[in-house]
C-alpha cells in the first residue's frame, strides 16, 4: 500500500455521523466548511491534509467547497441534521447526509 492510500484511509477511519447542533461550535469559530454532496467527502479532506491548493481553490471556485453560511447552519439546526464530518485541523469538513 502506498503512502496515499495510507493517508485516505486514516481520514476515511475519522469520518463519521454528527448531528449538526454538536458542530455549532466549529461554525461559530469559522472552522466548519460545506463539502457539496457531489463531490467524495474522503477526497477532499486528502487534499485538506496535503494542502492541495490548486484543488481546493478549484472547488472553491465552483462553490463547492466554502464556509458554511448562516442560513445553511440555520437550516441544519433547525432539521437536527445529519452530516458526515472529518476534522482537518483547523478545519471540521461537513456534508449533509
Amino acid at each position: 500500500m502506498n503512502p496515499e492510500d495510507l493517508t485516505k484511509d486514516k481520514v476515511n477511519q475519522e469520518t463519521s455521523k454528527i448531528a449538526w447542533p454538536e458542530l455549532q461550535r466549529f461554525f461559530a469559530q469559522g472552522l466548519a466548511v460545506n463539502v457539496a454532496p457531489e463531490l467524495d467527502l474522503v477526497e477532499v479532506a486528502d487534499a485538506f491534509s496535503k494542502d492541495d491548493k490548486p484543488r481546493v481553490e478549484q472547488w472553491m471556485k465552483k462553490q463547492l467547497v466554502h464556509l458554511v453560511t448562516d442560513q445553511q447552519a440555520t437550516l441544519w439546526f433547525n432539521n437536527d441534521a445529519q452530516m458526515w464530518a472529518v476534522v482537518i485541523k483547523p478545519w471540521v469538513l461537513v456534508q449533509a447526509v
